[in-house]
């Protein structure tokens, strides 16, 4: 018969040894792509873009959104002899920030790539964006959300995602939260001050 004590010790090793597992695997999906020198290259790797975006400068942009339910959306800009001139990650927060109030749909695509869905709220006259973007937060997901009002970005927010019913990631089925409720203009800043908002906030 296995001594208590010993299968205690087992036990708490097969637990860290999981936990290290699941920590290396989490490294590997989320490890960016590698930087691409060439269409070709990053055609062979990825496939077909989403979309192609033909910039003034004569450059091309290759989209490749992971939205529904992923939250990079990795942008190649490639000049017409096919050389890239950078690659970038529309959904980081950094590029978020970027969202201006009175950009016009087609502005806020090129800037963040294919959205996750999109919502009309008559009372408000609001049409709400949404991508899901890394979570960090409290919920199964975390959604970034851009609101129009007449085609015109008039604010940002932000909405974490909760299971509701058992509903599994990937389809939801549903969540808790409303982008359209009361929140502060601008990300990375707070759009709710809910007790559990990150601390990076501040």
């Amino acid at each position: 018969m296995l001594h208590p004590t010993l299968g205690r010790w087992r036990l708490l090793a097969a637990t860290v040894l999981a936990l290290a597992a699941l920590q290396l695997a989490g490294c590997a999906s989320f490890a960016p792509p590698p930087p691409y020198t060439t269409e070709a290259e990053a055609l062979a790797e990825r496939g077909e873009p989403t979309r192609r975006w033909d910039n003034e400068d004569g450059s091309t942009t290759l989209e490749y959104s992971t939205q529904p339910n992923g939250w990079t959306c990795l942008m190649v800009q490639v000049d017409q002899g096919g050389m890239v001139l950078r690659q970038w990650d529309a959904l980081a927060a950094e590029n978020l920030a970027r969202v201006e109030r009175g950009m016009d749909k087609e502005q806020v695509s090129r800037l963040l790539g294919l959205h996750r869905s999109e919502q009309r709220f008559r009372n408000s006259g609001e049409e709400v964006w949404d991508w899901n973007i890394r979570n960090d937060g409290p919920g199964v997901a975390t959604l970034f959300n851009v609101h129009f009002i007449d085609e015109r970005v008039v604010r940002t927010s932000q909405t974490y995602v909760y299971p509701r019913d058992g509903a599994l990631f990937g389809g939801w089925g549903g969540y808790y939260g409303h982008p359209w409720g009361p929140g502060w203009w601008g990300y990375p800043r707070p759009f709710y001050p809910y007790p559990f908002a990150h601390p990076w906030f501040w």
